[in-house]
């Protein structure tokens, strides 16, 4: 039969076959390798071809049965064509030659450079051939499901259960993974954000709370004169109402509802009448849960409170916020008394100052999975109150104690970082 077949036309055919064959391989590739987020995104975009592709993949026992099907048969055939052509220019002793040079060409031409190809550029290929594959695996499903029954079920006896294709859900970390990789498809300003969201569940509200040293309150123990002095000087909306102490709180007034009140000045009687009643949290609550209990009761400032009882710190919707999108209410002169720039290499910063804040601030990397200030960080490390000249270093970073009371570290000299390289 192969005589009567003019050589070209073997050789054109041939052609033809390896050119099917380098498609069958290079669409395989391009459809396993298709990010399954951004072809979902695609599909609901209305995109032809990935809405092809995406049906295509609910079942990729199916589709591989049909590119399988189609590569194996199109590689037979062209071996047996290759056996002719050999035949006809060396006679028997050129078949082995023409299996060296056709296990070769299918090597590099049909295998190795379109998958490579298809790799690289997975939807250039993979879109073209869904258009092709839906229609074709509708007219050889049931050749096709032959198939695949047959090697679901050694797959059974293998152990291997299930077809689930469904979009695994990623895991915090996985995501931030994604928002890093992301580059310049979203701005560092959006992408600190995302990262931001992700990681309110590993903030609690003691990292971000007003501790409670720094509560701003009205005493209504004190006169109404100074009462109205401090509502005045207030720079809050909202104030914690106590008696005595921080620890006896009663309420919290919203400075707006004062604007009720028919006269200038007003009673104890009065105010205390204004109040909403205290809303308590315990320490050690994530972010991400206070966000919505705050959402859920419509309040925004809330008391935290440990194991017994006690206050330890105030904690409203804009901390929340704030993690979020960075500060925006803070006066820059507050983060200047924190951290004072000693020279090119040093910070004078507060014994008081929030490491989380610091670190954001600084592009630092203080630890911040124990105390939360920079003087519980140093004498959690010593255990002692450090004398002045003290030096230490904490993550790298070289520390001296410039100034101390009897209870605290009042002012330390932080210096660059020490890294390898700097040491070489």
């Amino acid at each position: 039969m192969g005589d009567d077949v003019p050589l070209g036309a073997l050789l054109g055919l041939l052609g033809l076959l390896l050119l099917l064959s380098a498609f069958f391989s290079g669409s395989e590739t391009a459809l396993m390798s298709l990010n399954r987020y951004q072809l979902r995104h695609k599909a609901r975009q209305g995109h032809r071809g990935a809405r092809f592709a995406e049906r295509l993949l609910e079942r990729p026992d199916r589709v591989l049965g049909l590119i399988l099907l189609g590569n194996n048969a199109v590689n037979v055939v062209a071996s047996m064509l290759v056996g002719v052509v050999a035949v006809q220019l060396g006679g028997q002793s050129g078949l082995a030659i023409g299996g060296f040079v056709m296990t070769m060409v299918i090597l590099i031409f049909a295998e190795t450079a379109p998958k490579t190809y298809a790799a690289l550029h997975p939807e250039r290929l993979a879109f073209p051939a869904a258009l092709v594959y839906y229609p074709l695996l509708k007219i050889t499903l049931p050749f096709i499901w032959l198939i695949n029954v047959c090697s679901n079920g050694v797959l059974f006896l293998l152990g291997v259960r299930g077809s689930e294709t469904a979009l695994e859900s990623l895991s915090r970390e996985e995501l931030r993974t994604l928002v890093h990789e992301a580059g310049s498809r979203i701005s560092t300003r959006y992408q600190k954000m995302l990262i931001s969201i992700l990681d309110l569940e590993k903030v609690t509200v003691d990292d971000v709370m007003v501790p409670h040293n720094e509560i701003v309150g009205l005493d209504l123990d004190n006169d109404v004169g100074d009462i109205e002095r401090a509502i005045r000087e207030s720079e809050h909306t909202r104030l914690p109402v106590y008696r005595d102490s921080i620890d006896n709180v009663i309420g919290v007034l919203h400075l707006r509802r004062l604007a009720k009140l028919t006269t200038r000045t007003f009673t104890k009687e009065e105010l205390e009448s204004l109040l909403d009643e205290p809303y308590f949290v315990p320490e050690g609550t994530p972010l991400s849960t206070q966000l919505v209990q705050f959402q859920r009761h419509r309040l925004r400032i809330a008391l935290v409170v440990d194991e017994y009882g006690d206050i330890q710190g105030i904690i409203t919707l804009e901390d929340i916020l704030e993690e979020i999108v960075g500060e925006f209410t803070t006066d820059p002169a507050d983060d200047e008394a924190d951290i004072v720039r000693d020279s090119p290499d040093t910070w004078l910063v507060d014994g008081t100052a929030n490491i989380r804040e610091l670190n954001r601030a600084q592009d630092w990397d203080l630890p911040t999975d124990g105390p939360k200030t920079v003087n519980g960080l140093i004498l959690e490390m010593l255990e002692t109150i450090p004398e002045p000249t003290t030096c230490l270093k904490i993550a790298g970073y070289p520390i001296e104690i410039v100034a101390t009371d009897e209870n605290r570290i009042r002012t330390v000299r932080v210096s660059r970082r020490l890294l390898e390289d700097d040491a070489a």
